[in-house]
């Protein structure tokens, strides 16, 4: 009886393709496989072994599989099985999902699981010493107790503790819980710089048991941990991004979200646009695993998971050894440069507590979230700003080791600095603050102090981020300058003050959570200052001192900001009342790409009715010389969301092929943000 093999191609394409299998050649779902494709080869990945052909198919034109690639099985069942969970909850083809699960190099016909050039290597420094975990304080011990008990009822447990109130320690504990078990551990952070502090306290007490996998890590050696892993079930951590839950675990005994409320765990472009959180629960249901969520901030859909008891919750309100939650000053910047009271960008305040602090010996955090050294330049006589051509953006201004010039955050593109108007002639001047600019204002007015900046063009070379925290944290540098990325998990013993210098940006987003993530970024700023021994102080210029946001951080009550919050969710039918999905369409031409989304609204709102959101354009309407529309369904909670999208789906594949939907693009985006 002929036998025949799916198999998943690395390709943005919704159906698997059927090869029969040749006599003797043994094949098994998770078989990595070479597989004819038109006039080439190429590397797939077995879903499912078969006598029965799927219906449609011509038996004459099935090709033979070309080889098995490897005598063991490479991809786990429980992977297949989230492949297939992620391409239909995500909406998105398996072969994008599977392009984005398994390293390049794993991809490659000439790779060998059986024969690694990297036998012996190790993902992480050597230790210098080992050291068992220190004893948990009677604060982190009741949580651990608590942790423990709820996950007996709940799979799921948020850990919301505040800042420097000792998260990790507890994890620890909970790690060398399950190793002495002879489970794996995936500890999920949301940065690559946060894997930089923890790998070294990790290191300490797991040694080589500990893998670190993200996608700054070589692909060779992202090839080496997932053979790593695959072949060792027992006594395994892996600490990694986003991109960890991917890896083939045989054993997992528990899944830790640090810093759950993150953003950097949503993966944008390109597809699968999926949430690791989301992603990380799904695998530990598969798997029988538990989950632990620990922030500070909780995501609004966490805790209402907690407060109507979907998830256990244990709470540590105390941060380590007694000290204090710092104290919170707001500086009216409207009353500031009415007294003409600045310094640049920073406030006469904000100067003197600096100089202060620096006098101590201790260091200072200046967190401004836009890099570059301005955000425009504009003409001072016709008001034009120069644009990039391919994106409806303003030019950001850079000045840096690089020199002078102009560049999309978009695109990429680059300009040379105007001197000049080119409409009228007129002189250009540039508007605004990022972090180069900030970095040069601060070594003006103390140039005695080392500076550092920190943010995604400081950091683009192999190790950047390794060495700032490094020389930051032995006091080779005594301010920081950076973007949202201080603002995370880091953990400096003498920082003593934090500033804030731009916080009503943060208040402006067009996004339904901006609030949230302000409230979140602003107290995870805070969380940096007054870690050890004295308390510290958050200084905050903004333009509105009475900002609601502002006045629950003044008091740190994470508690009092999520009540605010799902009242306003609940009252204007926002997540996590319903589910959101967004359908983004792209297309060259403008007019194309217009009609292409009146006609899919219509389709959209046959089905849908009232769930369908009017055509909307986004605040960046063209990027790469695309044009942008978006349609928003929302989807209530009690609906049969999994019905909802596979009429989503069937609508999109109904319409691809007709004009004016014929050569547009549609990006479905499953719970955005």
């Amino acid at each position: 009886m002929p036998v025949y093999a799916d198999v998943i191609l690395p390709l943005a394409i919704q159906d698997t393709y059927t090869y029969s299998v040749p006599d003797g050649m043994a094949v098994e779902a998770g078989s990595r496989v070479l597989v004819p494709l038109g006039r080439k080869e190429v590397v797939g990945i077995v879903c499912r072994k078969t006598t029965d052909l799927p219906e449609g198919i011509d038996k004459s034109k099935i090709r033979p599989l070309t080889s098995v690639l490897d005598a063991q099985l490479v991809v786990t069942e429980e992977q297949l099985r989230l492949w297939q969970w992620m391409s239909g909850y995500y909406l998105c083809p398996i072969g994008d999902v599977l392009a984005a699960a398994l390293p390049k190099k794993v991809l490659d016909r000439q790779y060998s699981f059986e024969h690694s050039v990297r036998r012996t290597s190790r993902l992480s420094r050597p230790p210098i010493n080992l050291h068992p975990p220190f004893p948990l304080t009677p604060q982190q011990d009741r949580a651990a107790s608590e942790i423990r008990q709820a996950w007996q009822d709940k799979r799921v447990v948020l850990l919301h503790g505040v800042t420097s109130s000792g998260k990790t320690e507890v994890y620890i504990h909970l790690i060398e819980e399950q190793l002495q078990q002879g489970r794996q551990v995936l500890y999920l952070v949301p940065e690559i710089a946060l894997t930089t502090q923890l790998t070294d306290r990790l290191e300490r007490v797991f040694g080589e048991r500990l893998l670190v996998y993200h996608s700054r890590v070589s692909d060779g050696k992202r090839a080496e941990a997932y053979r790593q892993v695959l072949n060792h079930s027992a006594g395994q951590v892996v600490v990694g991004a986003r991109s960890a839950v991917f890896l083939p675990f045989r054993n997992l005994g528990l899944v830790i979200v640090d810093e759950e409320h993150e953003l950097s765990y949503k993966q944008q472009d390109p597809a699968p646009r999926y949430h690791a959180r989301s992603v990380a629960v799904m695998l530990a249901s598969q798997m029988n695993a538990h989950v632990l969520l620990g922030t500070a901030t909780p995501a609004i859909e966490t805790q209402r998971n907690a407060e109507t008891g979907k998830y256990g919750i244990s709470r540590m309100t105390e941060r380590f050894a007694g000290l204090q939650m710092p104290r919170i000053t707001l500086i009216d910047l409207n009353r500031q440069y009415h007294r003409k009271e600045m310094y640049g960008h920073l406030s006469d305040p904000l100067v003197d507590r600096i100089r202060e602090e620096l006098g101590k010996g201790k260091q200072v955090i200046l967190f401004q979230n836009r890099r570059g050294y301005a955000p425009y330049m504009q003409c001072t006589q016709c008001g034009s700003v120069p644009k990039c051509p391919d994106c409806d953006v303003a030019l950001t201004v850079h000045r840096n080791l690089r020199g002078s010039y102009m560049q999309c955050h978009y695109c990429g593109y680059e300009s040379a600095l105007l001197s000049a108007c080119p409409e009228c002639g007129g002189e250009m001047r540039v508007h605004g603050l990022g972090t180069e600019r900030l970095e040069d204002e601060v070594e003006k007015l103390f140039p005695e102090a080392r500076v550092a900046r920190m943010d995604l063009d400081s950091t683009r070379k192999k190790d950047a981020y390794q060495e700032i925290i490094r020389s930051f944290s032995q006091h080779e540098v005594d301010i920081l300058i950076g973007t949202q990325m201080v603002t995370k998990g880091l953990h400096f013993d003498d920082v003593s003050l934090v500033a804030v210098l731009q916080a009503d940006s943060l208040f402006n987003q067009p996004s339904f959570c901006s609030y949230e993530r302000a409230f979140q970024m602003l107290e995870q700023v805070a969380g940096r200052a007054g870690r050890k021994g004295q308390q510290g102080e958050v200084i905050i210029q903004t333009f509105d001192t009475g900002h609601p946001v502002l006045e629950y951080l003044c008091r740190h009550d994470t508690d009092g900001f999520y009540h605010w919050q799902i009242q306003e969710r609940e009252q204007f039918h926002f997540p996590p009342f319903v589910h959101l999905i967004t359908l983004t369409l792209k297309h060259r031409d403008e007019q194309r790409v217009a009609d292409a989304a009146k006609s899919l609204r219509q389709r959209l709102t046959a089905a849908f009715g009232n769930r369908c959101s009017a055509v909307m354009q986004p605040s960046v309407t063209r990027i790469q010389n695309l044009h942008i529309r978006q349609i928003q369904l929302r989807i209530e909670r009690t609906a049969p969301v999994s019905k909802g999208k596979q009429m989503i789906r069937q609508i999109l594949q109904e319409v691809s092929m007709t004009l004016p939907c014929k050569g547009v693009t549609v990006q479905p985006d499953i719970d955005p943000l």
